[in-house]
């Protein structure tokens, strides 16, 4: 499964039993109480580690990138056209900064990593 898609479900799991924890507190209920905070425990738990193992692999996915041979920001005119500039340079890999992996390499423009000049 796909990590954000299991990140994704963790949550939703979380936030169903923070919600049946909440009506277990209303009804003066302490056993299911402490049975809904054991299983929140082990989702955050996980939720921990699958987080750890996405940025890990952002992690190596962004020195892998670092060590191509050029990089540059991308013109406005490339952005619009990115499927000419792709066809054009071979083995180009386009970043943006929005995503978890531009995040992680802090970047703040589009930027193209590629073995060659171009």
């Amino acid at each position: 499964m796909n990590l954000s898609k299991e990140i994704q479900q963790l949550n939703n799991k979380l936030d169903v039993l923070r919600r049946k924890r909440q009506a277990a507190i209303v009804r003066d209920d302490k056993l299911i109480v402490l049975q809904f905070d054991k299983e929140i425990l082990t989702l955050e738990k996980r939720l921990a580690s699958i987080k750890g193992q996405r940025s890990r692999q952002n992690g190596s996915k962004a020195e892998a990138l670092k060590e191509l041979a050029f990089h540059r920001p991308l013109t406005k005119a490339e952005q619009a056209d990115m499927g000419k500039l792709k066809k054009s340079v071979r083995g180009l890999v386009v970043v943006h900064p929005l995503t978890a992996l531009g995040r992680e390499m802090g970047l703040s423009e589009v930027t193209g990593y590629a073995p060659k000049a171009f």
